[in-house]
């Protein structure tokens, strides 16, 4: 069983549409997160039973669950949309952990609601696996982000641009409150219930708040940090989130919303990998960019919250978000130097960045086989990935110059070994749609201990040949 405590639901009826999952029709299970669930408190033996899966399919509802649809709005690419919300999530309800921390329960691909804009509210299978994957690799090397607490098949077809299989995930999230949550009341001019938002986030997520002067401000400034500490975390493992609108910014500062997502091969700043960022919206090195525009417009939402005068409050509000750069870069500069075992020193790694694009280098690779090095291995492995030699060892001659050795050993916390590579994602998509999850649940194993050298999955650590390179990923919708 499942011991709720559900706290959103009590918010006004505008926040939220009441609606049950659907029916899954033949529910069984692909995966159960058992150390997840353990360390949540949960049964992980009810979870796994008949009746355990029914509640993670949609097929029944628990004693105790709530099920609902959040609303929000959001700004997607850059274009407003008035009305988004939970088009094909419910959120089952809240527990609180052995840890003392409130999650949120939510299935993702359970089916409409009252926001699915003509949608089926249904997942395929492809991409509940590909979250399932990216959000549990985020876990363990370190990166904020919800989890994945199950992955359950419907028994049913979905239609995309062809049949899929059907599929649910059990999303575990420290809230579902987003940017585009605060938007939804701003843009409709409901300063009250904005106001009651803010309080519940910072009842919720930044209790902190509650006894400075100006509480919603305070929270602005503690949302901005924890975005901009994100981003710089994505960025030091290559990751492209893809579709950052609005309404996938969590006001928790975890990642969320693990969609046309994909992780770097060959370096390149702008590298987009989303069929749907035709222009590059979303680009690696865009993505901090796109986070103080993002911040901006919460800042925005929060206007008529942060003070009575209206000049005033966009004084502040801009006080909050020109903090954010400084945050990130500090935090860009300090990861990166970790990676290369360097203290700080911005004009070298501007260089190492250049000389990796011109060669192409691979993103993970490069930073591994240096790791190597500095632990006393051969400069060969590292050389391969240049497309001349003789610019590696140019560069590694001056890297050794600036290398502490005292700092090895947070290179080997920096650098993971294996990534969820995105030829070996759809490799397990390929073979779970033919009925075969062996290469999911090795993958899942491989990604449990990134960091960790396992010469045993050597094969797992390679890049695409050139017949494996995906160059696109899809939204699950």
């Amino acid at each position: 069983m499942i011991t709720f405590d559900n706290t959103y639901v009590q918010l006004p009826s505008e926040f939220f549409a009441r609606v049950d999952p659907d029916k899954a029709p033949a529910p069984k299970l692909i995966k159960l997160n058992t150390a997840l669930a353990n360390e949540l408190g949960l049964d992980a033996e009810w979870l796994a039973s008949p009746d355990g899966i029914a509640v993670l399919s949609g097929a029944a509802v628990a004693i105790g669950s709530e099920p609902l649809a959040m609303a929000y709005a959001g700004h997607q690419f850059g274009g407003w949309s008035p009305q988004l919300g939970d088009g094909r999530a419910h959120l089952l309800g809240e527990i609180v952990a052995p840890d003392g921390i409130r999650r949120d329960i939510q299935l993702k691909g359970s089916g409409a609601t009252p926001f699915s804009r003509n949608g089926d509210g249904k997942a395929a299978l492809g991409p509940v696996l590909r979250e399932y994957i990216v959000s549990e690799f985020m876990a363990a090397a370190g990166v904020p982000t919800t989890r994945a607490l199950a992955a359950v098949s419907t028994g049913e077809r979905v239609q995309r641009e062809t049949g899929m299989p059907g599929a649910v995930l059990t999303r575990i999230a420290q809230s579902h409150v987003r940017v585009g949550t605060f938007q939804y009341f701003f843009a409709r001019k409901q300063s009250e219930n904005l106001q009651i938002l803010a309080d519940y986030v910072i009842d919720r997520h930044y209790p902190e708040a509650r006894n400075s002067e100006n509480p919603t401000l305070t929270m602005l400034s503690a949302v901005m940090e924890r975005q901009a500490k994100l981003i710089a975390k994505w960025m030091c493992l290559g990751f492209i989130h893809g579709v950052m609108n609005t309404d996938n910014v969590q006001i928790a500062g975890e990642t969320i919303d693990y969609g046309p997502c994909a992780f770097m091969d060959g370096f390149h700043p702008n590298t987009v990998f989303s069929s749907i960022d035709q222009n590059g919206r979303y680009a690696w090195v865009n993505q901090p960019n796109i986070g103080v525009w993002n911040i901006s417009r919460l800042a925005e939402a929060l206007l008529p919250i942060l003070h009575g005068d209206e000049d005033t409050a966009v004084k502040l509000a801009e006080g909050a978000v020109e903090g954010f750069s400084d945050i990130f870069n500090d935090a860009l500069n300090a990861g990166i130097a970790a990676k290369l075992g360097i203290n700080v020193d911005s004009a070298f790694m501007q260089t190492t960045f250049k000389v990796m694009t011109d060669h192409s280098c691979d993103f993970t690779l490069f930073f591994a086989e240096l790791t190597r090095i500095a632990a006393g291995g051969s400069d060969d492995a590292f050389v391969d990935l240049f497309v001349s030699q003789d610019a590696a060892h140019r560069w590694l001659e001056a890297w050794r110059v600036v290398f502490d050795p005292a700092l090895l050993g947070g290179m080997t916390a920096a650098n993971p070994v294996f990534i969820p590579r995105n030829h070996r994602v759809e490799e397990v998509i390929s073979s779970a749609i033919a009925g075969d999850f062996m290469s999911f649940e090795k993958l899942i194993s491989v990604l449990e201990t990134p960091f960790v050298e396992q010469p045993e999955n050597s094969e797992y650590e390679r890049p695409p040949t050139a017949d494996q390179v995906v160059h696109q990923t899809f939204c699950g919708t």
